[in-house]
């Protein structure tokens, strides 16, 4: 036996060993690799929630989750809406012109919203993530000032919103409460997580 026929045959398994390797390389990557896209479950938690709200009575809140997140849709009083007008004076950013939580442009306005009569918002404050509690009920009452016209109260530091989600001045919460995008499909039917129609 020669050297140059040891050395094709050492030629021959390397090559073999290497391509088998390469095989189980792939084989074993292929299901790695797919772990990487998102899950059925990922992908239905960040897709857009239809919402019926025909049942949401003048004064009623009704709670969704989009993306893991508690999202309201409060159908206001007209005198809930009447009364937001009285609070811009006392309220951190009546404009929603703050950056942190960008407010669609078509809820830049007084009432954020849509129609005047439907808030939605995203049910976390913007201070340190707690949930704000209904306190829709005008006048004084406990941690809240006597001449309160509605709103959210934050119980873990105090930061009050109004009807429209817009913090009042000096509060521990540096911004109003997130609009989520969102859109009517009809007068019944809401979508949360898209405003814009295909």
């Amino acid at each position: 036996m020669s050297d140059q026929q040891v050395d094709q045959g050492k030629r021959t398994w390397l090559i073999a060993t290497g391509c088998a390797g390469a095989v189980g390389g792939v084989a074993t990557a292929v299901p790695f690799v797919s772990t990487f896209a998102p899950s059925e479950r990922a992908k239905a938690a960040g897709a857009p929630v239809e919402v019926d709200i025909s049942g949401i009575k003048p004064g009623e809140k009704l709670t969704v989750e989009w993306r893991g997140k508690p999202v309201w849709i409060v159908r206001r009083t007209a005198e809930q809406v009447e009364a937001l007008k009285k609070n811009d004076a006392q309220l951190a950013d009546p404009n929603s012109d703050r950056k942190a939580y960008p407010t669609p442009d078509y809820a830049k306005n007084g009432h954020r919203s849509i129609k005047p009569e439907y808030f939605v918002a995203v049910g976390i404050c913007s201070h340190l993530g707690c949930s704000p509690s209904d306190k829709f009920a005008s006048g004084p009452q406990p941690s809240l000032p006597d001449d309160w016209t509605g709103g959210f109260l934050c119980p873990c530091h105090g930061s009050t919103f109004d009807m429209a989600g817009r913090v009042f001045k000096n509060k521990p919460a540096p911004d109003n409460l997130e609009v989520p995008p969102h859109m009517y499909l009809s007068d019944a039917k809401l979508l949360i997580g898209e405003d814009k129609k295909a």
